[in-house]
């Protein structure tokens, strides 16, 4: 299957496998049982030059324990001096959910997954890394009344094009209001293993509202830390659909 078809397939399941509501968890928390599509544009200041990317980013519940994340990328950037734009990547990534229970006054949920990263060769446009990659992941859900704590480690493995070989620290904290408001902070700190052992570390920060069960938006705020941040700084507006 191509990546083209890879992209209609994954459209159809999601248009054709909707159902209602399943649950009022907050699918910002990638580990929560619901089903979704996210819409989403982002700026990024990278220096001397900026990117702009278009976001297509969704989940569906194939059952109560597997869930099916994607993620579709199209990226406008200036990087090689004059604009450009294509695909930039399409992630694809199920998530099991073995276990979930209590402990004490907080609910939890653990997953495993396996996210497949697939580029789509615009590397000299200056879009991309230019490697196809797989990582596994696992991480828990940690829910006590409208807090979230979310902890992940993923590792990163190209199978194709430039070595990739990366171990990836994830935190989100999500913070649910009054009046269907919320926010979140999420904090990346991978460690580049295969690039002189870079890190990267990056922080998001989110605020939200969800205006009806099944529709709600959200500003983003992005912030690069260290030496060998991927940005300096980028902001995001985003339209949420929950089925």
């Amino acid at each position: 299957m191509c990546r083209y078809q890879l992209i209609i397939v994954l459209f159809l399941i999601t248009i054709f496998g909707i159902s209602p509501l399943l649950s009022q968890e907050n699918a910002s928390n990638p580990l929560a049982a619901v089903s979704n599509t996210d819409l989403r544009v982002r700026y990024f200041d990278l220096g001397s030059t900026g990117k702009v990317d278009l976001w297509a980013d969704g989940a569906f519940m194939i059952i109560p324990q597997l869930k099916m994340k994607y993620e579709l990328y199209y990226s406008f950037t200036d990087v090689t001096g004059t604009w450009q734009n294509g695909l930039e990547s399409l992630h694809v990534k199920p998530l099991y959910f073995p276990v979930q229970g209590s402990l004490g006054s907080w609910n939890y949920r653990i997953a495993v997954g396996l996210e497949w990263i697939v580029e789509f060769g615009n590397e000299d446009k200056g879009i991309g890394s230019g490697s196809d990659q797989l990582a596994p992941l696992v991480g828990i859900a940690l829910v006590k009344g409208g807090t979230v704590l979310v902890p992940l480690i993923q590792q990163y493995f190209s199978y194709n094009g430039p070595k990739v070989n990366t171990t990836a620290f994830r935190v989100i904290v999500i913070q649910s209001f009054q009046k269907d408001f919320w926010g979140k902070l999420d904090v990346k700190i991978p460690i580049e293993w295969a690039n002189g052992n870079a890190v990267p570390m990056t922080a998001e920060i989110q605020l939200g509202k969800m205006f009806k069960p099944w529709f709600g938006t959200y500003i983003d705020g992005y912030v690069g830390i260290g030496q060998s941040r991927p940005y300096n700084w980028g902001a995001g507006l985003g339209l949420r659909f929950n089925y």
